[in-house]
C-alpha cells in the first residue's frame, strides 16, 4: 500500500490499483486515509502516480470529491492517465516544478468472440465518456473538447496544464531547493507518445523489466481484462453510463467517523472497505467498521446485503416507480433477507393493485380484487425467486 497519512497530508504514489508494481493504492486504501484524517478536515494530497486502473481512479475521484474540508491535490513527479482523473477532484490543483500531467482515453484487453470485443468497445466508449465530463467539470471546456485532449494523448507542463484548466497554480521552488521532482517506477512505453526523458528512465531503472498488468478485473465480463488508462478502438456511438463509481461517496462519509473509534485492525479495515465496494454496498463498511466486525463477518453480512439488493432490482423491474435508494434504506434499516422480501411483496401486490385495469365489466370479475392480485403476484414472485413457500 502506497497511502500514508502524515497529519492532514495523505500521500498517494505509485500504481493506481493493485496489478502492476509493489508501490500502488487502491480506493480501499484512500478511504481508509480519508477516514483517518477526518471528514471535516482541510487535506493535502501529494500525488506521484503515471496512472493504472481507469474505474479505480474514478473510484478514487468520488471519495476525495466526498470529503467535506478543502482538498489540494499538489502533483509531484507526475499524474498521469488515472491519475490526472484522481487530481481532478481538488478544489486547488497545482503542480510542483518540473512535474507532468497527461490525459488520454482507457484501454482494455478482451478474449472471445466478436460479442466481447463489441461489449468492449460500448465498456470502453462510455468509460471514456465518463473520465471527459470529469475533465471537462474541472477545466470548464465541453466534453467534446476534454474528449478531444483524451485522443490526442495530451502530456503538459506546469504551465501547460494551468493555462489549459487542468491546474490551478504552479508551486515556487524554494530557494534551497534545485532537485526536480522524479515521477513514480512505471513502464511508460506502454502510452502512445511518452516523453524521451520518461522513457530513458524507465529503462535506466529497469522499470520496463517488471509484471505487466494480468489480473483480470471482477467488474467486468470474465473475458476482459482490467481496464487501464491507454487508448480504445473506434466503434459505435458513445453511451454515457451512470457514475460507475458514484456509491464509493457513501463509503467515506461514514468511515471517517467510524474508524478512529474502531478496533478493526488497518489491514482488516482496509479488507472489509474493499469487500463493501465489491460486494456493491459501501455505505456498510461504516458500520461494519464501528460494530469492530471480523472479516469473517463482514463477509456473511455483505452477501445477505447483495441479496436484498438483488431482490430490489428484481422487484424494480416490475414496479420502476420504486425509489433507486430503497436497498439502501432497507439496509440502513437493518432489515434481514426475509424482512426485505416481505416488504417488497406487499409493495408490488400495492403496485398491482393500483394498476391493474380490466376491459370487462365488474360483474364479471369474481375472485378479482386485493386477494386475487395477491396470489397471482406471489406465483409471479416465486418464479423469480423473490417469495420462498412457508
Amino acid at each position: 500500500m502506497a497511502a500514508l497519512v502524515n497529519g492532514n497530508e495523505i500521500i498517494l504514489t505509485g500504481t493506481v490499483g493493485d496489478l502492476y508494481w509493489d508501490d500502488s493504492f487502491t480506493s480501499a486504501d484512500v478511504i481508509f486515509a480519508l477516514a483517518q484524517v477526518g471528514r471535516e478536515q482541510d487535506i493535502t494530497i501529494r500525488l506521484n502516480s503515471a496512472g493504472g486502473v481507469a474505474t479505480e481512479g474514478a473510484a478514487i475521484h468520488s471519495a476525495i470529491a466526498a470529503h467535506k474540508g478543502r482538498k489540494v491535490i499538489v502533483v509531484e513527479g507526475i499524474a498521469a492517465s488515472a491519475a490526472s482523473v484522481i487530481a481532478m477532484a481538488g478544489d486547488e490543483v497545482v503542480m510542483s516544478l518540473g512535474s507532468l500531467m497527461m490525459v488520454h482515453d482507457p484501454s482494455g484487453f478482451t478474449f472471445g468472440p466478436i460479442t466481447e470485443h463489441e461489449l468492449s468497445i460500448r465498456m470502453l466508449q462510455a468509460l471514456a465518456t465518463s473520465m471527459a465530463g470529469i475533465y471537462a467539470e474541472k477545466t470548464g471546456k465541453t466534453v467534446a473538447d476534454a474528449r478531444a485532449d483524451m485522443q490526442a494523448e495530451l502530456w503538459m507542463t506546469p504551465d501547460e496544464a494551468v493555462a489549459a484548466g487542468y491546474a490551478d497554480r504552479t508551486l515556487a521552488r524554494a530557494a534551497n531547493d534545485d532537485s526536480e521532482p522524479q515521477p513514480t517506477a512505471f513502464d511508460y512505453r506502454l502510452f502512445q507518445h511518452p516523453p524521451e526523458r520518461l522513457v530513458a528512465l524507465a529503462d535506466q531503472h529497469a522499470w520496463t523489466k517488471r509484471a505487466r498488468p494480468t489480473a483480470a478485473s471482477p467488474a467486468v465480463p470474465p473475458r476482459q481484462k482490467e481496464n487501464t488508462m491507454a487508448n480504445e478502438p473506434a466503434g459505435s456511438e458513445p453511451v454515457v453510463p451512470p457514475d460507475p463509481t458514484a456509491a464509493l461517496a457513501a463509503t467515506v462519509e461514514g468511515a471517517r467517523n467510524a474508524a478512529t473509534a474502531s478496533t478493526v485492525s488497518r489491514a482488516d479495515a482496509s479488507e472489509i472497505a474493499k469487500l463493501c465496494v465489491e460486494g456493491g454496498v459501501p455505505a456498510m463498511a461504516a458500520t461494519l467498521l464501528a460494530e469492530g466486525a471480523t472479516v469473517a463477518q463482514a463477509k456473511e453480512r455483505i452477501g445477505a446485503a447483495g441479496e436484498v439488493t438483488n431482490l430490489v432490482a428484481l422487484a424494480r423491474r416490475k414496479d420502476p416507480s420504486l425509489p433507486t435508494n430503497l436497498a439502501a434504506t432497507m439496509l440502513a434499516e437493518g432489515k434481514t433477507v426475509e424482512q426485505a422480501r416481505a416488504a417488497l411483496f406487499d409493495k408490488l401486490v400495492a403496485h398491482e393493485d393500483r394498476t391493474s385495469i380490466s376491459s370487462h365489466p365488474p360483474a364479471a370479475q369474481g375472485n378479482a380484487g386485493p386477494t386475487a392480485s395477491a396470489t397471482s403476484m406471489e406465483r409471479e414472485l416465486k418464479r423469480a425467486g423473490m417469495k420462498k413457500d412457508a
